[in-house]
C-alpha cells in the first residue's frame, strides 16, 4: 500500500494517506451526517456538517493511534517501521521485517485491538461524564460525537478480533499457533487458509445481504470480504515460496548481459533506438567507462516531452549512489525484500565496486511459476 500523500513523521515513522483514502472518508462523512440528521432534527444543516466533518478525522485519528500502537511495539522489538498508511479499509502499518517469535507476532497484532477499545472505552466513559445516558440521544453535539467514536472503536477493535489473517485477530491466532507448534511456516499457512475461509463467509454474507435489500451496506461487507480473500492468498503464496528461495542466492538468477548506455546521449534517442527497439525497461548507463546508474521509463516519464532531445541521461537517471544494490552472495529471499520494501523492479549486482549484473522481481516470478509448474 504506497503513500500517496505524505503528512509528516511521528517517532520517527512517515505518515500517510493512500488516494482510497479520500472516498472513504467522504463516505464516513454522509454516513455520519445521516445518522445526526435522523437523531436530531432540530440541529441546523451547518451544524450537523461540520460536526461530522470533526468526526470523521477524529475518527481517522483513532485509526491513526490503531497503527501507531502496532509499530511502536515492532520497534521496540527491534523491527523497523517504514510508513503508516491510512487507506479505504482503514490503515496499515509498513514493517520491513517480519517478527522472529511467536511472542513478538501475538503482541505486536493484539495491541491494535487494545487500542481500539480503549479509545472507545475513554469516548464513552467521557460522554457519561458529559451526562449522556445509554439507551438515549445525545443532548448536545460533543457528546453525540464521543458516543459514536465510541462504539465504532469498540466495532473496530471487535472486528480486527476476528481470527481472518491478515486481520490482526489472525495474526493474534498466528501467534498462538506458532507458540505451539514451534512452526512459523505451518503457523502461517493454517492462518492464512482460515483467513481465505472468512473472506469467503463474508462475501457470501455481503451477497445475502444485498438480495435483501441491504444495497450498498452488503456490497460494502462482500468487498471487505474479497479484500480479506485476495490478502490471505498473498500471504499464503508467501509461505510456500519460501522453500523455493531458500539457499539460492542473487548469483543463480541475476543477468550478466545487461544493456548499457552512454550517460551523454539524449533521451530521445535512448527511447527510440534503445528502449523501443529493443523492448528492454531497465538500463545501465555509463559515462567514462564507470558504472554511473540506471535509467528506466519511471525516470523518463516525468520528463517533459519537448525536453527529451535536449537532456542526457545523465541528468535524469537513478545515480547509482542513490541505488540499491545486492552482491552475488545475497540470498534472493533479502534481495526480494529490498526490492518490495523500496517498490523496486530490479536491483544492480556489486561485487568489489564492479558492476556484475542485475537481478529483477521479474526474474523472481519466473521461477515461482517454474516451481508452481513442476509442484516444488
Amino acid at each position: 500500500m504506497r503513500t500517496d500523500i505524505k503528512l509528516g513523521r511521528v517517532f520517527g515513522i512517515e505518515i500517510g494517506l493512500h488516494y482510497s483514502w479520500f472516498l472513504i472518508a467522504f463516505l464516513i462523512v454522509l454516513s455520519v451526517a445521516g445518522q445526526f440528521s435522523a437523531a436530531h432534527k432540530d440541529w441546523s444543516q451547518g451544524l450537523i456538517w461540520s460536526l461530522s466533518v470533526v468526526t470523521a478525522l477524529l475518527f481517522f485519528v483513532s485509526l491513526l493511534l490503531h497503527e501507531l500502537a502496532h509499530s511502536l511495539v515492532a520497534q521496540a522489538h527491534n523491527l523497523p517501521v517504514k510508513a503508516i498508511t491510512l487507506f479505504a479499509l482503514g490503515g496499515v502499518s509498513q514493517i520491513e521485517k517480519n517478527p522472529s517469535d511467536a511472542k513478538t507476532e501475538f503482541w505486536m497484532a493484539i495491541v491494535g485491538p487494545i487500542t481500539s477499545c480503549a479509545i472507545g472505552a475513554v469516548s464513552l466513559g467521557a460522554a457519561l461524564l458529559c451526562g449522556w445516558t445509554p439507551g438515549k440521544s445525545a443532548a448536545t453535539p460533543v457528546v453525540a460525537m464521543l458516543v459514536w467514536l465510541g462504539y465504532i472503536n469498540f466495532g473496530l477493535g471487535v472486528f480486527n478480533l476476528i481470527p481472518g489473517y491478515p486481520l490482526d485477530g489472525g495474526r493474534v491466532l498466528r501467534g498462538i499457533l506458532w507458540w505451539k507448534t514451534g512452526n512459523a511456516d505451518q503457523s502461517t499457512r493454517i492462518a492464512t487458509r482460515i483467513g481465505e475461509g472468512v473472506g469467503f463467509a463474508f462475501i457470501a454474507l455481503g451477497v445475502m445481504e444485498v438480495f435483501g435489500g441491504a444495497g450498498l451496506n452488503g456490497l460494502w461487507i462482500a468487498f471487505i470480504g474479497w479484500f480479506l480473500m485476495q490478502a490471505a492468498a498473498e500471504s499464503y503464496r508467501e509461505v510456500v515460496a519460501g522453500p523455493l528461495l531458500s539457499g539460492r542466492h542473487v548469483a543463480d538468477l541475476m543477468s550478466s548481459d545487461c544493456p548499457t548506455v552512454d550517460g551523454h546521449m539524449d533521451v530521445q534517442h535512448f527511447v527510440d533506438e534503445e528502449m523501443l527497439r529493443s523492448g528492454k525497461r531497465c538500463f545501465l548507463v555509463e559515462e567514462n567507462g564507470r558504472f554511473a546508474g540506471l535509467i528506466t521509463p519511471h525516470e523518463i516519464k516525468h520528463l517533459a516531452r519537448s525536453r527529451w532531445p535536449v537532456t542526457m541521461l545523465s541528468s535524469v537517471m537513478l545515480p547509482a549512489a542513490r541505488l540499491h544494490t545486492v552482491t552475488p552472495e545475497t540470498s534472493l529471499k533479502d534481495a526480494l525484500e529490498v526490492m518490495t520494501t523500496n517498490d523496486l523492479n530490479q536491483l544492480p549486482v556489486l561485487a568489489d565496486g564492479h558492476l556484475r549484473g542485475t537481478v529483477s522481481r521479474s526474474q523472481v516470478l519466473q521461477l515461482f511459476q517454474t516451481g508452481a509448474e513442476l509442484q516444488v
